[in-house]
């Protein structure tokens, strides 16, 4: 028999599956899908703007992470190429089903069938956030609940992808209307994914919102809003570097809504910083309370250059989305 490839999710589940009796290689899916462009192009192309966000937001140069994603992907095309066996490890949380519906597609693409692991809860774990908090015995206990991935899911998933890639969202604001039964955990995934538009009534996305809500309650650095954040989020994803660039993009300017303590602007965060930012004592200004309470607009006041899947939100197209009423805001 073939050896087996498990396809997951990061760098922390990947060493605990390693540590497993299973066996096989580990394929981590680096990449936050959630942020930076997803344009509608062929797969290169694809790679080649990936790589140039996370290089510009300091993950690395930018040559050296495409040749990265480009790697990743060829072992997993080689392994189906090849008729080994793969299996997918991911979670609830936008995050992965982002991971999952970009391997699906591919798998859709090259006609493999993998076989799946997805969960949303753990037994004995109540405030499960995912694979990452488990032990390599946890993880091994989930190994009889591996499914094949049917061929429809496929079809499924390499829609939704294609969706979530469009250069406007009314296609993914059209796919959440509905379950998908077969993809159980996509739908509040997606829905997750258009609150990063902004709101009508504040200009903000969830994750900033949540961000100035932590601050107002009481956390006092960046890591502790961090925390208090993911608090209350239903399905956590967030790793504190990409809150941190949340953060410094709403500390920014004469607009800005949030400052240092000396009443500066936040420092542009780097991932080698992220400790240092996270120490950060940052505040609400008057202008952040305000916004919070719904009297005056975030975009108005600072603009706004974010990606939400391939939607580009500019000043001149400021797509909006109402978490409250699920409705699109065309610009």
């Amino acid at each position: 028999m073939s050896e087996i490839l498990h396809v997951t999710n990061g760098d922390s589940t990947a060493e605990t599956l390693r540590s497993t009796a299973l066996g096989g290689t580990v394929l981590p899916w680096r990449d936050s899908l959630h942020v930076g462009p997803l344009p509608s192009t062929p797969r290169p192309e694809l790679l080649r703007r990936r790589a140039a966000f996370l290089a510009e937001s300091g993950w690395g140069g930018g040559e050296e992470i495409r040749d990265s994603l480009a790697e990743r992907d060829r072992r997993l095309e080689r392994a189906f190429a090849d008729g080994e066996p793969v299996v997918l490890w991911f979670e609830h949380d936008l995050y992965d089903q982002l991971q999952l519906l970009d391997i699906l597609a591919l798998a859709g693409e090259a006609g493999a069938t993998p076989e799946a692991i997805v969960v949303g809860a753990f037994p004995g774990r109540p405030s499960f956030r995912g694979l990452g908090e488990l032990t390599a015995d946890e993880l091994e206990s989930l190994w009889p609940a591996r499914r094949p991935v049917p061929r429809a899911t496929l079809e499924t998933a390499g829609a939704a992808w294609g969706d979530i890639r469009q250069p406007t969202p009314e296609a993914l604001a059209r796919r959440v209307e509905h379950d998908a039964q077969d993809l159980p955990y996509v739908r509040a995934a997606l829905l997750r994914l258009l609150e990063e538009l902004p709101a009508p009534r504040d200009g903000l996305s969830t994750t900033e919102r949540t961000a100035l809500r932590a601050l107002a309650g009481g956390a006092r650095t960046s890591v502790a809003a961090f925390v208090a954040a993911q608090d209350l989020e239903s399905a956590p994803f967030l790793g504190d570097a990409w809150f941190f660039v949340t953060l410094a993009e709403l500390g920014r300017g004469p607009h800005r809504l949030l400052e240092t303590e000396e009443g500066e602007d936040l420092p542009v965060p780097v991932p080698e910083s992220e400790h240092r930012f996270g120490q950060l004592a940052v505040r609400l200004t008057d202008r952040g309370r305000r916004v919070l309470e719904g009297e005056a607009d975030r975009v108005e006041l600072l603009g706004v250059d974010r990606w939400v899947g391939g939607t580009h939100v500019v000043p001149a197209a400021v797509w909006r989305w109402d978490p409250g009423s699920r409705q699109l805001l065309a610009p």
